[in-house]
């Protein structure tokens, strides 16, 4: 088999509602879709859900954008790697790492492609290109992003009806704020729902986080993610509080990952598609974390649903991913029923919904990725 084309596809999905973050300054959903074609006329898809506020510690890591995305997949990696066998996952990206440093997410998007035409062109799910199922459904954690507490309170409690377990609370503005949000997010969910917080590194010192955090564990937290800025900070809230910690921001690359258990900075590890460069680095990432003994979630970037099925594969496939996973419950428009949780966009560009039963997603087994484009989708969202 070789790789034939590469095209790339902008886009943007219309929200449900804005889903705001502490260091977010652009709106979610405009990305880039990938097609990489072979030779045998099969088309396998990625995504790169880029954003220009997104990167590592200290701007270790760029943000990225629709415009660059375009000019790196298409001036710089497709002409590598037109022609060559899309079987050589590992192979293609040291070329695409010799081709071009960093764009992790542009990589990303090319590692999907690669893993599903070749799930497709073996009649295989993705997932066995990462070593098989391991579960077979992907407990769902729904996203609240910044808002006033009591539209938060009544988001939470809509999609507890809805069979969500775990609520994910954005913070990281003000303390005072975000402890009274988690206590009357508690207050109304009662004890039986887990509760996270993301301050998306917003508290601004390391002994200000852990006052801040303390004060929350009487109303029950199951983790705090990236409260603060660098891997050396995490590692003091670390010492200072009870509470379990999670690297996001802090963790891309699985020299990330020793870095971080060098310094005890985490007790949990975030662990995305993109951020590493793929699926295939992703479960390096994952490796390294399992063998410090820390726990696991698959987190991302509120992708569509082309990139979430990516979610949803890394998720089945990796053991040590325990913890409910921050992704989509991608739904087109016209099946939505009213529903709201795991939803972030008003429609989607796949055909068929992720199939949602009592919190969890339900892992497909179709070949690849096991999703198809709406090509009239496509074409009402593409933007130039």
């Amino acid at each position: 088999m070789k790789i034939t084309k590469i095209e790339t596809i902008p886009i943007r999905l219309p929200t449900r509602r804005v889903h705001q973050w502490a260091s977010l300054t652009t709106p979610i959903g405009v990305y880039v879709i990938v097609k990489l074609e072979i030779d045998e006329g099969l088309i396998g898809l990625g995504e790169a859900p880029v954003l220009k506020d997104w990167g590592g510690d200290h701007m270790k890591y760029y943000g990225e954008t629709p415009g660059t995305t375009l000019h790196v997949i298409n001036d710089i990696v497709a002409p590598a790697l037109i022609g060559q066998d899309p079987c050589r996952i590992e192979a293609l990206h040291s070329l695409m790492d010799k081709t071009i440093k960093g764009y992790p997410y542009c990589k990303a998007a090319i590692d999907m492609a690669l893993h599903d035409v070749v799930g497709r062109a073996f009649k295989i799910p993705a997932y066995q290109l990462l070593g098989g199922c391991y579960r077979e459904r992907v407990k769902v954690a729904h996203s609240i992003g910044l808002m006033e507490i009591n539209k938060a309170v009544e988001e939470a409690l809509q999609v507890k009806d809805e069979g969500i377990k775990t609520v994910k609370l954005k913070g990281g503005i003000e303390s005072k704020r975000d402890i009274d949000l988690v206590k009357q997010v508690r207050k109304a969910l009662g004890p039986d729902i887990e509760i996270t917080v993301d301050a998306n590194q917003g508290y601004p010192t390391a002994k200000s986080a852990a006052q801040t955090i303390k004060a929350m564990e009487e109303y029950g937290i199951l983790y705090m993610e990236q409260p603060v800025e660098g891997i050396d900070s995490m590692a003091e809230v670390t010492r200072r509080v009870n509470t379990p910690i999670m690297a996001d921001e802090s963790a891309w690359t699985t020299q990330d990952i020793l870095e971080i258990i060098q310094k005890k900075a985490a007790d949990i590890i975030s662990l995305y598609t993109t951020k590493p460069g793929g699926l295939l680095k992703a479960k390096k990432v994952a490796a390294i974390a399992e063998a410090a003994g820390l726990q696991l979630n698959v987190n991302g970037s509120v992708e569509t649903g082309v990139g979430n099925a990516a979610n949803l594969h890394l998720a089945a496939a990796t053991g040590p991913a325990t913890l409910a996973c921050v992704i989509p419950v991608s739904t087109p428009r016209e099946k939505t029923k009213g529903r709201i949780a795991g939803i972030y966009y008003q429609d989607d560009i796949v055909t068929e919904p992720f199939e949602f039963v009592d919190g969890e997603i339900l892992v497909p087994s179709k070949p690849g990725l096991g999703i198809e484009l709406d090509e009239d989708k496509i074409k009402r969202y593409r933007v130039e």
